[in-house]
């Protein structure tokens, strides 16, 4: 099993969607690369995201990057639908330097790669997210998401 972490926007929605991919064993709902060791009463630098435990025998980096790219708006800075702020800006980290080099690689590849303003770095600081956080979308359906819904569930086993 290996990790990876998504920042894709509100968290709850890029939770839902991971979830239910090909080769995704587990997700958790947290914030990634901030300043402070607890997201408890400021975010301090904090991307929501979600780490994403997955098989690497079942599903690559590259198709990982894929799914991601499907709920994403890519060139958007600090903004992802209706949210905005530093704390919804999208990126991708992690602590294996092959998934880094895969990731940017992937990014580099693509024929828009000058627009694109995905972060691609280390996983420097992770904080999971408290219970009410985690599969809020499983739990309540109808809470507010900036992914369309029909994109949401896409690959619901």
């Amino acid at each position: 099993m290996q990790e990876i972490v998504f920042a894709g926007g509100c968290l709850w929605g890029v939770q839902e969607f991971m979830r239910h991919l090909p080769g995704v064993i587990n997700t958790e709902a947290g914030r990634a690369n901030g300043s402070a060791s607890t997201t408890q009463c400021d975010y301090d630098g904090y991307a929501e995201c979600v780490l994403t435990q997955f098989d690497a025998n079942q599903v690559s980096i590259e198709e990982l990057m894929d799914f991601f790219f499907e709920i994403i708006d890519p060139y958007s800075v600090n903004k992802q639908g209706v949210d905005v702020g530093e704390k919804y800006r999208t990126g991708v980290y992690s602590v294996n330097p092959e998934h880094l080099e895969r990731a940017k690689r992937y990014i580099a590849e693509r024929s828009d790669a000058d627009k694109i303003v995905v972060e691609v770095l280390l996983l420097s600081n992770y904080v999971k997210s408290d219970d009410e956080h985690q599969d809020r979308l499983t739990l309540h359906p109808n809470d507010y998401c900036h992914i369309p819904k029909a994109i949401l569930h896409k690959y619901k086993k």
